[in-house]
Protein backbone atom coordinates (compact mmCIF):
# COMPACT_ATOMS: atom_id res chain seq x y z
CA UNK A 1 0.00 0.00 0.00
CA UNK A 2 1.43 3.33 -1.04
CA UNK A 3 2.00 5.70 1.88
CA UNK A 4 0.26 9.10 1.36
CA UNK A 5 2.20 12.30 1.09
CA UNK A 6 2.32 14.28 4.30
CA UNK A 7 2.68 17.86 3.10
CA UNK A 8 -1.10 18.29 3.51
CA UNK A 9 -0.61 17.58 7.23
CA UNK A 10 2.18 20.10 7.50
CA UNK A 11 0.25 22.78 5.67
CA UNK A 12 -2.67 22.28 8.01
CA UNK A 13 -0.41 22.29 11.06
CA UNK A 14 1.26 25.52 10.01
CA UNK A 15 -2.06 27.29 9.49
CA UNK A 16 -3.87 26.44 12.68
CA UNK A 17 -5.28 28.94 15.11
CA UNK A 18 -3.32 29.44 18.33
CA UNK A 19 -4.42 27.41 21.32
CA UNK A 20 -3.12 28.32 24.78
CA UNK A 21 -3.16 25.44 27.21
CA UNK A 22 -2.74 26.15 30.91
CA UNK A 23 -1.87 23.41 33.37
CA UNK A 24 -4.41 22.82 36.11
CA UNK A 25 -3.60 24.34 39.45
CA UNK A 26 -5.56 21.94 41.64
CA UNK A 27 -5.54 18.21 42.19
CA UNK A 28 -9.35 18.18 42.37
CA UNK A 29 -10.81 16.29 39.39
CA UNK A 30 -13.20 18.32 37.23
CA UNK A 31 -16.15 16.46 35.82
CA UNK A 32 -18.06 19.36 34.31
CA UNK A 33 -17.68 22.85 32.90
CA UNK A 34 -18.13 25.81 35.29
CA UNK A 35 -21.74 26.10 36.42
CA UNK A 36 -23.65 29.11 35.24
CA UNK A 37 -23.53 32.00 37.67
CA UNK A 38 -20.28 30.98 39.37
CA UNK A 39 -18.21 33.97 40.40
CA UNK A 40 -15.44 34.42 37.86
CA UNK A 41 -12.89 35.21 40.53
CA UNK A 42 -13.52 32.13 42.66
CA UNK A 43 -10.95 29.36 43.00
CA UNK A 44 -13.50 26.70 41.98
CA UNK A 45 -14.35 28.56 38.77
CA UNK A 46 -10.63 28.85 37.91
CA UNK A 47 -10.10 25.12 38.42
CA UNK A 48 -13.20 24.20 36.42
CA UNK A 49 -12.22 26.45 33.53
CA UNK A 50 -8.73 25.00 33.32
CA UNK A 51 -9.97 21.45 33.60
CA UNK A 52 -13.08 21.73 31.43
CA UNK A 53 -11.34 19.97 28.52
CA UNK A 54 -10.79 16.96 30.81
CA UNK A 55 -14.43 16.49 31.80
CA UNK A 56 -15.00 13.58 29.41
CA UNK A 57 -12.29 11.56 31.15
CA UNK A 58 -14.27 11.48 34.39
CA UNK A 59 -13.14 11.23 37.98
CA UNK A 60 -10.13 8.88 38.04
CA UNK A 61 -9.08 9.49 41.62
CA UNK A 62 -7.04 6.57 42.94
CA UNK A 63 -6.47 5.08 39.48
CA UNK A 64 -2.93 4.35 38.21
CA UNK A 65 -1.90 4.01 34.57
CA UNK A 66 1.52 2.62 33.66
CA UNK A 67 3.43 3.91 30.64
CA UNK A 68 6.42 2.12 29.08
CA UNK A 69 8.73 3.78 26.53
CA UNK A 70 12.22 3.56 25.06
CA UNK A 71 13.13 6.91 26.66
CA UNK A 72 15.23 5.87 29.64
CA UNK A 73 17.36 8.83 30.70
CA UNK A 74 15.91 11.09 33.37
CA UNK A 75 16.51 14.27 31.37
CA UNK A 76 14.73 12.94 28.28
CA UNK A 77 11.89 11.40 30.30
CA UNK A 78 11.16 14.57 32.30
CA UNK A 79 9.27 16.36 29.50
CA UNK A 80 6.99 13.35 29.19
CA UNK A 81 6.24 13.07 32.89
CA UNK A 82 5.71 16.83 33.06
CA UNK A 83 3.25 16.65 30.17
CA UNK A 84 1.11 14.20 32.13
CA UNK A 85 0.62 16.58 35.08
CA UNK A 86 -2.46 18.40 33.73
CA UNK A 87 -4.20 15.04 33.22
CA UNK A 88 -3.21 13.90 36.71
CA UNK A 89 -4.29 17.16 38.33
CA UNK A 90 -7.61 17.39 36.50
CA UNK A 91 -8.67 13.74 36.74
CA UNK A 92 -7.00 12.56 39.95
CA UNK A 93 -5.20 9.72 38.17
CA UNK A 94 -1.54 8.81 38.68
CA UNK A 95 0.74 8.05 35.72
CA UNK A 96 3.58 5.63 36.44
CA UNK A 97 6.38 6.13 33.89
CA UNK A 98 9.04 3.57 32.99
CA UNK A 99 11.70 3.83 30.27
CA UNK A 100 14.12 1.20 28.98
CA UNK A 101 16.86 1.23 26.36
CA UNK A 102 15.89 -2.40 25.66
CA UNK A 103 12.26 -1.45 25.05
CA UNK A 104 11.94 -3.23 21.68
CA UNK A 105 13.14 -6.53 23.18
CA UNK A 106 11.38 -6.21 26.54
CA UNK A 107 7.87 -5.26 25.42
CA UNK A 108 7.08 -8.49 23.51
CA UNK A 109 8.46 -10.55 26.42
CA UNK A 110 6.28 -8.67 28.89
CA UNK A 111 3.19 -9.24 26.78
CA UNK A 112 3.81 -12.96 26.62
CA UNK A 113 4.52 -13.10 30.36
CA UNK A 114 1.29 -11.32 31.24
CA UNK A 115 3.18 -8.31 32.60
CA UNK A 116 2.27 -5.74 29.96
CA UNK A 117 2.17 -2.02 30.71
CA UNK A 118 -1.14 -0.22 30.30
CA UNK A 119 0.27 2.04 27.57
CA UNK A 120 3.44 1.74 25.50
CA UNK A 121 4.97 4.14 23.01
CA UNK A 122 5.56 2.16 19.82
CA UNK A 123 8.28 3.70 17.61
CA UNK A 124 7.59 1.44 14.63
CA UNK A 125 4.17 0.78 13.05
CA UNK A 126 5.73 -2.46 11.82
CA UNK A 127 6.36 -3.47 15.43
CA UNK A 128 2.73 -2.65 16.23
CA UNK A 129 1.64 -5.01 13.45
CA UNK A 130 3.83 -7.77 14.90
CA UNK A 131 2.55 -7.23 18.45
CA UNK A 132 -1.05 -7.44 17.30
CA UNK A 133 -0.43 -10.55 15.18
CA UNK A 134 1.62 -12.39 17.80
CA UNK A 135 -0.52 -11.51 20.83
CA UNK A 136 -4.20 -12.01 19.96
CA UNK A 137 -6.46 -10.14 22.33
CA UNK A 138 -3.61 -8.45 24.21
CA UNK A 139 -3.45 -5.21 22.21
CA UNK A 140 -6.70 -3.29 22.56
CA UNK A 141 -8.35 -1.12 19.95
CA UNK A 142 -8.42 2.58 20.73
CA UNK A 143 -11.55 3.72 22.51
CA UNK A 144 -14.25 5.99 21.14
CA UNK A 145 -12.79 9.21 22.54
CA UNK A 146 -9.22 8.47 21.40
CA UNK A 147 -10.51 7.63 17.93
CA UNK A 148 -12.52 10.84 17.82
CA UNK A 149 -9.50 12.90 18.82
CA UNK A 150 -7.30 11.40 16.10
CA UNK A 151 -9.99 11.80 13.45
CA UNK A 152 -10.54 15.42 14.53
CA UNK A 153 -7.00 16.66 15.08
CA UNK A 154 -4.78 14.61 12.74
CA UNK A 155 -4.40 14.04 9.04
CA UNK A 156 -6.12 10.71 8.17
CA UNK A 157 -2.77 9.11 7.29
CA UNK A 158 -1.77 9.04 10.96
CA UNK A 159 -4.76 6.87 11.83
CA UNK A 160 -3.63 4.52 9.04
CA UNK A 161 -0.15 4.25 10.54
CA UNK A 162 -1.71 3.28 13.89
CA UNK A 163 -4.02 0.65 12.40
CA UNK A 164 -3.60 -3.05 11.70
CA UNK A 165 -5.92 -4.90 9.31
CA UNK A 166 -8.39 -2.04 9.38
CA UNK A 167 -8.59 -1.82 13.17
CA UNK A 168 -7.30 1.30 14.92
CA UNK A 169 -4.99 0.61 17.88
CA UNK A 170 -2.39 3.31 18.45
CA UNK A 171 -2.67 7.11 18.64
CA UNK A 172 0.18 9.33 17.35
CA UNK A 173 2.25 10.99 20.07
CA UNK A 174 5.14 12.54 18.17
CA UNK A 175 6.58 13.34 14.76
CA UNK A 176 10.06 14.16 13.53
CA UNK A 177 12.03 15.04 10.41
CA UNK A 178 15.10 12.93 9.76
CA UNK A 179 16.67 14.46 6.64
CA UNK A 180 19.12 16.77 8.42
CA UNK A 181 22.90 17.21 8.44
CA UNK A 182 24.29 18.99 11.51
CA UNK A 183 27.36 21.23 11.19
CA UNK A 184 29.19 24.19 12.73
CA UNK A 185 28.33 27.44 10.89
CA UNK A 186 31.56 29.03 12.19
CA UNK A 187 33.72 26.12 11.00
CA UNK A 188 32.10 26.26 7.54
CA UNK A 189 32.54 30.04 7.37
CA UNK A 190 36.19 29.86 8.45
CA UNK A 191 36.92 27.32 5.71
CA UNK A 192 34.74 28.96 3.08
CA UNK A 193 32.54 25.88 2.74
CA UNK A 194 29.11 26.35 1.15
CA UNK A 195 26.01 24.36 2.07
CA UNK A 196 25.69 21.65 -0.60
CA UNK A 197 22.55 21.77 -2.74
CA UNK A 198 22.92 18.36 -4.42
CA UNK A 199 24.31 14.96 -3.50
CA UNK A 200 27.29 15.45 -5.83
CA UNK A 201 28.06 18.73 -4.06
CA UNK A 202 27.87 16.91 -0.70
CA UNK A 203 30.45 14.37 -1.86
CA UNK A 204 32.62 17.13 -3.35
CA UNK A 205 32.51 18.95 0.00
CA UNK A 206 33.51 15.76 1.81
CA UNK A 207 36.47 15.35 -0.55
CA UNK A 208 37.45 18.97 -0.01
CA UNK A 209 37.48 18.48 3.77
CA UNK A 210 39.72 15.43 3.36
CA UNK A 211 42.09 17.39 1.12
CA UNK A 212 42.18 20.29 3.59
CA UNK A 213 43.17 17.96 6.42
CA UNK A 214 45.84 15.57 5.14
CA UNK A 215 46.80 14.57 8.69
CA UNK A 216 43.32 13.10 9.18
CA UNK A 217 42.75 14.95 12.45
CA UNK A 218 39.61 16.55 11.02
CA UNK A 219 37.24 14.41 8.96
CA UNK A 220 34.06 15.14 7.07
CA UNK A 221 31.75 12.85 9.03
CA UNK A 222 31.09 11.42 12.47
CA UNK A 223 28.50 8.70 13.08
CA UNK A 224 27.27 6.22 15.65
CA UNK A 225 24.68 3.45 15.46
CA UNK A 226 24.91 1.90 18.96
CA UNK A 227 21.53 2.06 20.72
CA UNK A 228 21.26 -0.88 23.12
CA UNK A 229 18.80 -3.46 21.82
CA UNK A 230 18.01 -1.17 18.89
CA UNK A 231 21.61 -0.89 17.66
CA UNK A 232 21.71 -0.30 13.93
CA UNK A 233 18.67 1.91 13.46
CA UNK A 234 20.65 5.08 12.56
CA UNK A 235 22.20 3.18 9.65
CA UNK A 236 18.75 2.17 8.39
CA UNK A 237 17.78 5.87 8.38
CA UNK A 238 20.72 6.56 6.09
CA UNK A 239 19.54 3.86 3.68
CA UNK A 240 15.97 5.16 3.68
CA UNK A 241 17.05 8.73 3.00
CA UNK A 242 19.24 7.59 0.11
CA UNK A 243 16.54 5.25 -1.26
CA UNK A 244 14.23 8.26 -1.53
CA UNK A 245 16.90 10.33 -3.23
CA UNK A 246 18.21 7.91 -5.83
CA UNK A 247 15.09 5.84 -6.52
CA UNK A 248 12.18 8.22 -5.82
CA UNK A 249 9.07 7.84 -3.66
CA UNK A 250 7.31 5.26 -5.83
CA UNK A 251 10.17 2.76 -5.68
CA UNK A 252 10.56 3.60 -1.98
CA UNK A 253 6.92 2.60 -1.42
CA UNK A 254 7.42 -0.62 -3.38
CA UNK A 255 10.44 -1.46 -1.23
CA UNK A 256 8.71 -0.72 2.07
CA UNK A 257 5.66 -2.77 1.08
CA UNK A 258 7.80 -5.63 -0.27
CA UNK A 259 6.47 -5.20 -3.79
CA UNK A 260 10.12 -5.42 -4.79
CA UNK A 261 12.45 -7.67 -2.79
CA UNK A 262 14.86 -6.23 -0.26
CA UNK A 263 17.77 -7.50 -2.36
CA UNK A 264 16.56 -5.77 -5.52
CA UNK A 265 19.49 -4.17 -7.37
CA UNK A 266 18.03 -0.70 -6.69
CA UNK A 267 18.21 -1.35 -2.95
CA UNK A 268 21.71 -2.76 -3.10
CA UNK A 269 22.86 0.28 -5.08
CA UNK A 270 21.34 2.61 -2.46
CA UNK A 271 23.14 0.83 0.38
CA UNK A 272 26.39 1.05 -1.55
CA UNK A 273 25.81 4.79 -2.00
CA UNK A 274 25.51 5.08 1.79
CA UNK A 275 28.76 3.15 1.94
CA UNK A 276 30.44 5.86 -0.12
CA UNK A 277 30.27 7.85 3.12
CA UNK A 278 29.92 5.49 6.09
CA UNK A 279 32.42 2.86 4.88
CA UNK A 280 34.95 5.37 3.58
CA UNK A 281 37.92 5.45 6.00
CA UNK A 282 38.89 8.89 4.69
CA UNK A 283 35.47 10.28 5.63
CA UNK A 284 34.81 8.69 9.07
CA UNK A 285 34.72 8.41 12.08
CA UNK A 286 35.98 11.72 13.44
CA UNK A 287 36.74 11.70 17.14
CA UNK A 288 36.02 8.00 17.62
CA UNK A 289 38.14 5.81 15.35
CA UNK A 290 37.77 3.96 12.07
CA UNK A 291 34.70 2.69 10.19
CA UNK A 292 34.11 -0.13 12.68
CA UNK A 293 33.93 2.36 15.55
CA UNK A 294 30.59 3.55 14.16
CA UNK A 295 29.03 0.31 15.42
CA UNK A 296 30.15 0.91 19.01
CA UNK A 297 29.64 4.67 19.17
CA UNK A 298 26.36 5.55 20.89
CA UNK A 299 24.11 7.44 18.50
CA UNK A 300 23.39 9.98 21.25
CA UNK A 301 27.13 10.82 21.50
CA UNK A 302 28.04 10.65 17.84
CA UNK A 303 27.67 14.33 17.03
CA UNK A 304 29.88 15.67 19.81
CA UNK A 305 33.02 16.06 17.63
CA UNK A 306 31.16 18.71 15.59
CA UNK A 307 31.45 21.03 18.58
CA UNK A 308 35.09 20.09 19.10
CA UNK A 309 36.07 20.76 15.50
CA UNK A 310 37.13 17.18 14.73
CA UNK A 311 34.07 16.47 12.63
CA UNK A 312 32.38 18.71 10.06
CA UNK A 313 29.05 16.91 9.50
CA UNK A 314 26.70 14.56 11.33
CA UNK A 315 23.47 13.23 9.82
CA UNK A 316 20.68 12.88 12.38
CA UNK A 317 17.03 13.79 12.90
CA UNK A 318 15.44 16.96 14.24
CA UNK A 319 15.17 15.48 17.72
CA UNK A 320 18.97 15.51 17.99
CA UNK A 321 18.98 19.22 18.74
CA UNK A 322 18.38 18.39 22.41
CA UNK A 323 21.67 16.47 22.54
CA UNK A 324 23.96 19.44 21.92
CA UNK A 325 23.35 20.84 25.39
CA UNK A 326 24.44 17.52 26.90
CA UNK A 327 27.87 18.02 25.30
CA UNK A 328 28.13 21.70 26.17
CA UNK A 329 25.39 23.43 28.13
CA UNK A 330 26.45 26.73 26.59
CA UNK A 331 26.15 25.49 22.99
CA UNK A 332 23.62 27.38 20.89
CA UNK A 333 21.60 25.94 18.02
CA UNK A 334 20.81 28.29 15.13
CA UNK A 335 22.01 29.71 11.84
CA UNK A 336 24.54 31.85 13.70
CA UNK A 337 24.98 29.45 16.61
CA UNK A 338 27.55 26.85 17.54
CA UNK A 339 25.68 24.23 15.57
CA UNK A 340 22.96 24.24 12.95
CA UNK A 341 21.45 21.86 10.38
CA UNK A 342 20.95 21.79 6.64
CA UNK A 343 18.72 19.63 4.48
CA UNK A 344 20.38 16.40 3.33
CA UNK A 345 20.49 17.16 -0.40
CA UNK A 346 18.97 15.02 -3.09
CA UNK A 347 20.40 14.19 -6.51
CA UNK A 348 19.06 17.48 -7.87
CA UNK A 349 18.38 20.81 -6.18
CA UNK A 350 14.71 20.82 -7.22
CA UNK A 351 14.02 17.38 -5.69
CA UNK A 352 12.96 17.57 -2.01
CA UNK A 353 12.30 14.13 -0.50
CA UNK A 354 11.87 14.30 3.28
CA UNK A 355 12.18 11.31 5.59
CA UNK A 356 10.37 11.40 8.91
CA UNK A 357 8.92 9.30 11.65
CA UNK A 358 6.77 9.28 14.71
CA UNK A 359 5.67 7.37 17.78
CA UNK A 360 2.32 5.84 18.64
CA UNK A 361 0.70 4.98 21.98
CA UNK A 362 -0.92 1.55 22.11
CA UNK A 363 -3.02 0.19 24.97
CA UNK A 364 -2.74 -3.25 26.58
CA UNK A 365 -5.75 -2.78 28.83
CA UNK A 366 -9.27 -1.56 28.16
CA UNK A 367 -9.84 -0.19 31.67
CA UNK A 368 -11.68 3.17 31.50
CA UNK A 369 -8.75 5.10 32.95
CA UNK A 370 -6.40 3.63 30.32
CA UNK A 371 -8.78 4.56 27.51
CA UNK A 372 -9.02 8.07 28.99
CA UNK A 373 -5.25 8.52 29.10
CA UNK A 374 -4.82 7.23 25.52
CA UNK A 375 -7.43 9.79 24.43
CA UNK A 376 -5.54 12.52 26.30
CA UNK A 377 -2.37 11.64 24.38
CA UNK A 378 -4.27 12.33 21.14
CA UNK A 379 -5.68 15.65 22.37
CA UNK A 380 -4.55 19.24 21.74
CA UNK A 381 -4.17 19.60 25.51
CA UNK A 382 -1.43 16.98 25.62
CA UNK A 383 0.38 18.16 22.46
CA UNK A 384 0.57 21.69 23.82
CA UNK A 385 1.52 20.51 27.31
CA UNK A 386 4.29 18.41 25.78
CA UNK A 387 5.56 21.39 23.78
CA UNK A 388 5.55 23.49 26.94
CA UNK A 389 7.43 20.75 28.80
CA UNK A 390 10.16 20.42 26.14
CA UNK A 391 12.24 23.60 26.50
CA UNK A 392 15.24 22.05 24.72
CA UNK A 393 13.17 21.30 21.63
CA UNK A 394 13.60 18.27 19.44
CA UNK A 395 9.95 17.27 19.62
CA UNK A 396 7.05 17.86 17.23
CA UNK A 397 3.45 16.79 17.02
CA UNK A 398 1.30 16.23 13.96
CA UNK A 399 -1.72 17.45 15.96
CA UNK A 400 -3.40 20.21 13.95
CA UNK A 401 -4.11 22.17 17.12
CA UNK A 402 -0.51 22.32 18.27
CA UNK A 403 0.21 26.00 18.85
CA UNK A 404 3.08 26.84 16.42
CA UNK A 405 4.24 29.64 18.70
CA UNK A 406 5.24 26.99 21.25
CA UNK A 407 7.93 25.72 18.86
CA UNK A 408 10.56 27.98 20.34
CA UNK A 409 13.56 26.08 18.98
CA UNK A 410 14.72 26.96 15.45
CA UNK A 411 15.11 23.36 14.23
CA UNK A 412 11.52 22.60 15.19
CA UNK A 413 10.39 25.57 13.12
CA UNK A 414 12.71 24.51 10.30
CA UNK A 415 11.10 21.06 10.40
CA UNK A 416 7.66 22.57 9.94
CA UNK A 417 8.96 24.68 7.06
CA UNK A 418 10.40 21.59 5.37
CA UNK A 419 7.17 19.65 5.74
CA UNK A 420 5.11 22.59 4.49
CA UNK A 421 7.29 23.12 1.41
CA UNK A 422 5.17 22.49 -1.70
CA UNK A 423 8.17 20.80 -3.31
CA UNK A 424 8.62 18.37 -0.40
CA UNK A 425 7.61 14.74 -0.73
CA UNK A 426 7.33 13.15 2.71
CA UNK A 427 7.74 9.48 3.44
CA UNK A 428 7.50 7.75 6.82
CA UNK A 429 10.57 5.92 8.08
CA UNK A 430 10.66 2.72 6.03
CA UNK A 431 11.95 0.37 8.71
CA UNK A 432 9.17 1.59 11.01
CA UNK A 433 6.59 0.45 8.45
CA UNK A 434 8.16 -2.92 7.70
CA UNK A 435 7.24 -6.05 9.66
CA UNK A 436 8.87 -6.00 13.08
CA UNK A 437 11.07 -9.00 12.23
CA UNK A 438 12.65 -6.89 9.50
CA UNK A 439 12.29 -3.23 10.45
CA UNK A 440 13.17 -3.74 14.12
CA UNK A 441 15.17 -6.91 13.57
CA UNK A 442 17.17 -8.06 10.57
CA UNK A 443 17.53 -4.58 9.04
CA UNK A 444 19.12 -3.24 12.24
CA UNK A 445 21.24 -6.38 12.72
CA UNK A 446 22.51 -6.63 9.17
CA UNK A 447 23.36 -2.95 8.87
CA UNK A 448 25.38 -3.36 12.06
CA UNK A 449 27.18 -6.32 10.45
CA UNK A 450 27.72 -4.19 7.35
CA UNK A 451 29.56 -1.62 9.49
CA UNK A 452 31.21 -3.73 12.21
CA UNK A 453 32.20 -6.75 10.14
CA UNK A 454 32.38 -5.27 6.63
CA UNK A 455 29.76 -7.77 5.47
CA UNK A 456 29.28 -7.42 1.70
CA UNK A 457 26.24 -5.36 0.70
CA UNK A 458 24.68 -8.08 -1.42
CA UNK A 459 24.93 -10.58 1.44
CA UNK A 460 23.36 -8.05 3.80
CA UNK A 461 20.45 -7.46 1.42
CA UNK A 462 20.02 -11.20 0.82
CA UNK A 463 19.90 -11.92 4.56
CA UNK A 464 17.27 -9.25 5.17
CA UNK A 465 15.17 -10.49 2.26
CA UNK A 466 15.33 -14.03 3.63
CA UNK A 467 14.01 -12.79 6.98
CA UNK A 468 10.90 -11.17 5.50
CA UNK A 469 7.85 -13.00 6.89
CA UNK A 470 6.12 -15.26 4.45
CA UNK A 471 2.45 -14.59 3.81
Amino acid sequence: MSQPRMRVLAAAASAVALLAMAACSSGTPATSAPPAGTASGSASATVDEKCAAYADYGDLTGKTISVFTSIASESEAQPHTDSYKPFEECTGATIKYEGSRDFEAQLPLRLKAGNAPDIAYIPQPGLLQTLVADNPGKVFEAGTLATKNVETYYDPSWKTYGSVDGKFYAVPVGANVKSFVWYSPKAFADKGYAIPQTWDELIALSDKIVADNPDGKVKPWCAGIESGGATGWPATDWVEDVMLRVNGPDVYDQWVNHEIPFNDPKVVAAIDKVGDILRNEKYVNAGFGNVKSIATTAFADAGEPVLGGECMMHRQASFYQANWATFDDAATVGEDGDVWAFYLPSVSADSKPVLGGGEFAAAFSDRPEVQAFQAYLASPEWSNAKADATPNGGWLSANKKLDPSKLVKPVDRLSFEMLADDAAVFRFDGSDLMPGAVGAGSFWKEMTNWIANAKPTQEVADAIEKSWPKK
